[in-house]
C-alpha cells in the first residue's frame, strides 16, 4: 500500500522545508512503515497562512448548502475507503482491524453526515424591536465562523477524532491546520487526500505532521489562529491552556479519563460482564473513556471477578490484520513501558492479579489484558490513567458509597452503570459528575450529542450543537429605520 507521507499546505503536498522526517513503525512487529515529513515552525507558518487566505477567499462565500454538499461527499469517500483507513490504523497503532472497520470509520462517516445536516442550519435569529423614539428597531443576531482552527489529534483513534474536529470546522465555514500525532499520522494524511478529492478549496484543510515538542507551541500561539482544539493528555492540555491564556484564545480540551463502571447488585451479571470487558479492553485499553475502575457491589464481586477474568483470558492477542485477533499491541515502546510500570505498582501496593499482569513473549509491544482484585479506591491504579488493558475491581456496599467513590476521581469524562433497577439507573446516572453516562451498555458517542468532561478530563464540548457553537462567534446587529 502506498502511504502519503508529506505535508498538505494550500491544497498541495510538499516535503518538510528542512527535508526532515520521522520514522513510523508498526508496533505489532516493530517493522518500519514509512518516513513521514516532520514539519518545523516555517511549515506551520505556511499552513496557517494558507488557512487564513482560504478563510478570506471563496470559502467565506460558500453557502450552507455548499458546505453540506462537500461534507456529504467527504463522508462518501471515507466510507468508500473504509478498508484503507482501517488498514492504516491497524498497522500504525497495532489495534485489531475489526475495530476501526466496524466502529471508528462508520462513526467518522456518521459524524461527517451529522455536520452536513448542521451546515444548512448555522444561522442566527431575528428579534423584532419596539418603537425607539419614533424609529423602528430591528435586531439581528448572526453566527459567524470563528476563523482559523488549530486542531491537534491523538494517536488512539485518529480517523474518528479527526472527523470530530473537521465536522464542525467545515460545517461552520472555518478553516484549519491539523496536527496528527507522531504515532498515528498515516490515516490522517490519507484523509487529506480524500478532502482534496471531495473538492474543498485549497487551504481550507492543511495537515502538518511532525514532533509536538517542535511545532506544537508555534501552532497554538500563532497570531493568525483563532481557536485551538486539542485531544490528548492532561499534561499537554494544561500547557496549551497556559500558552493560550495570555492570548485570550478560545480552547476546547478533551483530555484523559479514569472512568468508573458501577455494577449494582441487581445487574444481569452474565450480560453485563462482556460489556464491561469491552469497556476496558477495546483498543487495548487505549481509550480516554476506558472503564478501568470496576466498582462492584460486594455481594456479587467474586462472580464478576471470575467472569471478567475469563473475558481477559479469552482475548486472542496477535497480528492486528488477522481477522481472528481480538487484541493487538500497545502503540509504542514508551506506552508499553508505562503500562508495565503501572502493573508492577499495582502488585506492589497489594492488589491481587486474577488474570494477565505480564508482557507477552513475542515481537511487538503486547501486554496481557490484566484484571486486579482487592483494589483500594485510593490505590495508584485506581486513581491514575493507565491507558492500557488494566482493570481494577473495587468493592462497595451501598449506592451512596458507589457514587462517592466514582466521584472521588480527578477525572470526569464518562461512566457506565449496570443495573436492573430503573431507580438505581436514575439515582446513579444523575449523581455522577461526568459528561456522559451509559446505562447497561456502552459505545462511541453519538455525533448529534456533545462529548467532553469535567476536571482533568478537559473543558468545553465536542460534537453535537456544542461543536457548532464553539466554532462560531455571535454578533448582534441593530438596525434603526
Amino acid at each position: 500500500m502506498d502511504f502519503e507521507t508529506r505535508i498538505l499546505t494550500g491544497g498541495k503536498w510538499i516535503d518538510a522545508r528542512e527535508g526532515t522526517t520521522f520514522l513510523s513503525i508498526s508496533p505489532a512487529d516493530e517493522k518500519d512503515l514509512a518516513q513521514i515529513a516532520s514539519g518545523n515552525n516555517e511549515d506551520i507558518d505556511a499552513a496557517v497562512l494558507a488557512a487564513s487566505d482560504a478563510l478570506g477567499g471563496s470559502w467565506s462565500k460558500a453557502s450552507g448548502w455548499e458546505r453540506a454538499r462537500l461534507l456529504y461527499r467527504l463522508a462518501e469517500l471515507v466510507e468508500r475507503d473504509t478498508e484503507i483507513l482501517a488498514h492504516l490504523e491497524a498497522v500504525e497503532i497495532g489495534r485489531p482491524i475489526s475495530e476501526p472497520r466496524n466502529v471508528d470509520i462508520p462513526s467518522a462517516v456518521a459524524c461527517l453526515r451529522t455536520y452536513a445536516a448542521f451546515a444548512e442550519r448555522v444561522n442566527g435569529k431575528h428579534i423584532p424591536g419596539p418603537d425607539h423614539f419614533g424609529r423602528q428597531l430591528t435586531t439581528l443576531v448572526v453566527r459567524e465562523p470563528i476563523g482559523v482552527v488549530a486542531a491537534i489529534l491523538p494517536w488512539n483513534a485518529p480517523t474518528m477524532i479527526a472527523t470530530w474536529k473537521l465536522g464542525p470546522i467545515l460545517a461552520t465555514g472555518c478553516t484549519c491546520v491539523l496536527k496528527p500525532a507522531e504515532d498515528a499520522s498515516l490515516a490522517v494524511l490519507h484523509l487529506g487526500k480524500l478532502i482534496l478529492e471531495a473538492g474543498y478549496p485549497d487551504g481550507v484543510v492543511n495537515i502538518v505532521p511532525g514532533k509536538g515538542n517542535t511545532i506544537g507551541q508555534r501552532l497554538v500561539t500563532h497570531p493568525l489562529v483563532d481557536k485551538v482544539s486539542f485531544t490528548g493528555s492532561p499534561q499537554v492540555g494544561s500547557q496549551i491552556a497556559i500558552w493560550c491564556a495570555p492570548l485570550f484564545r478560545p480552547t476546547t480540551l478533551e483530555l484523559g479519563g479514569k472512568s468508573a463502571q458501577i455494577v449494582m447488585s441487581d445487574a444481569d451479571i452474565e450480560s453485563a460482564v462482556p460489556g464491561i470487558a469491552l469497556g476496558i479492553f477495546s483498543n487495548q485499553g487505549q481509550i480516554c473513556a476506558a472503564g478501568s475502575r470496576i466498582l462492584v457491589h460486594g455481594s456479587i464481586r467474586e462472580r464478576v471477578a471470575e467472569l471478567l477474568s475469563q473475558e481477559a483470558r479469552s482475548r486472542k492477542l496477535g497480528d492486528p490484520l488477522d481477522p481472528n485477533t481480538t487484541m493487538g499491541s500497545l502503540v509504542s515502546k514508551k506506552q508499553f513501558d508505562s503500562v508495565m510500570r503501572y502493573i508492577e505498582v499495582g502488585k506492589a501496593e497489594g492488589a491481587r492479579v486474577l488474570a494477565g499482569g505480564e508482557k507477552v513473549d513475542r515481537v511487538g509491544f503486547f501486554v496481557q489484558p490484566t484484571v486486579f482484585d482487592n483494589v483500594a479506591n485510593g490505590a495508584t491504579i485506581a486513581r491514575e490513567e493507565i491507558f492500557g488493558p488494566v482493570a481494577a475491581i473495587i468493592p462497595f456496599d451501598t449506592p451512596e458509597e458507589a457514587l462517592q467513590m466514582a466521584n472521588s476521581s480527578e477525572y470526569g469524562l464518562s461512566a457506565n452503570v449496570w443495573t436492573g433497577s430503573v431507580k438505581h439507573a436514575h439515582q446513579i446516572a444523575h449523581g455522577l459528575k461526568v459528561g456522559t453516562v451509559w446505562v447497561n451498555g456502552g459505545g462511541t458517542p453519538d455525533p448529534r450529542t456533545g462529548w467532553g468532561g469535567r476536571g482533568k478530563s478537559g473543558i468545553g464540548r465536542e460534537l453535537g450543537e456544542a461543536g457548532i457553537l464553539s466554532h462560531t462567534t455571535e454578533k448582534t446587529l441593530y438596525f434603526f429605520y
